[in-house]
């Protein structure tokens, strides 16, 4: 009985251990794995391909530009300077990547979104931002927070956030995410201005709107 208990809790911790790794992005199995888009002499790696170790440089590790402010003159107010894999090649596999967000005075706002591959984690360097995330069915539990600079607050992987500056002045913040390509799912702009549109009568239903709402949102020119 003891044999079969302790076969259970191999099998228990071998699952959960499982269940982690495949949340995340896998542990690298070398030092780094510098991304090319040269097929014939790189190795496949984690959704690009690796350069000869011996011919990386420090630029591959390496980005300018974060000390810049984001254009916010669209619609939401706001905009968001990414850098991860694509923009530090060195990245590949380390699973980590960072953005800048700039926020318009006075209602800028970086709209509900989900990270399907990464949790975030915020820091508030200039401005006051309300934020906040809600969590999976069926409690949809709504956590907010207003920041000042210095506050500190983590979006777990895969759930809808968003931050709203709340403030007269700009605001600037920046993010780390536990993915070397986090991606992101903007809510509005994946169920209204999905390509080819979602048929409104889905979506009628699937909101309680009357479908002239539903085709009128769908004509509007929806922002990252």
């Amino acid at each position: 009985m003891k044999g079969i208990h302790s076969v259970l809790v191999v099998f228990a911790l071998l699952a959960f251990t499982c269940s982690l790794a495949s949340a995340f992005d896998p542990s690298p199995l070398q030092d780094f794995c510098v991304a090319i888009n040269d097929l014939k002499n790189g190795v496949f790696v984690n959704g690009k391909f690796c350069k000869d170790p011996k011919l990386a440089e420090a630029d591959d590790f390496f980005y300018s530009g974060l000390d810049k402010p984001g254009d916010t003159s669209n619609k939401v107010g706001s905009d968001v300077t990414t850098v991860n894999v694509d923009q530090i090649p060195g990245l590949n596999t380390l699973g980590i990547s960072l953005v800048r967000i700039d926020y318009a005075p006075d209602g800028g706002l970086n709209p509900p979104h989900t990270h399907p591959r990464g949790t975030e984690i915020l820091v508030v360097v200039e401005g006051t931002l309300y934020v906040g995330f809600v969590t999976s069915n069926t409690d949809n539990r709504l956590f907010t927070k207003v920041l000042n600079p210095g506050d500190v607050f983590v979006f777990p992987i895969g759930l809808i956030h968003f931050q709203f500056n709340i403030g007269k002045s700009r605001a600037v913040a920046f993010a780390g995410l536990s993915s070397q390509n986090a991606g992101v799912i903007t809510i509005a702009k994946a169920v209204f201005g999905s390509d080819p549109p979602i048929n409104p009568d889905v979506l009628t239903k699937a909101f309680q709107l009357d479908k002239n709402v539903v085709t009128y949102l769908q004509s509007r020119f929806w922002s990252d």
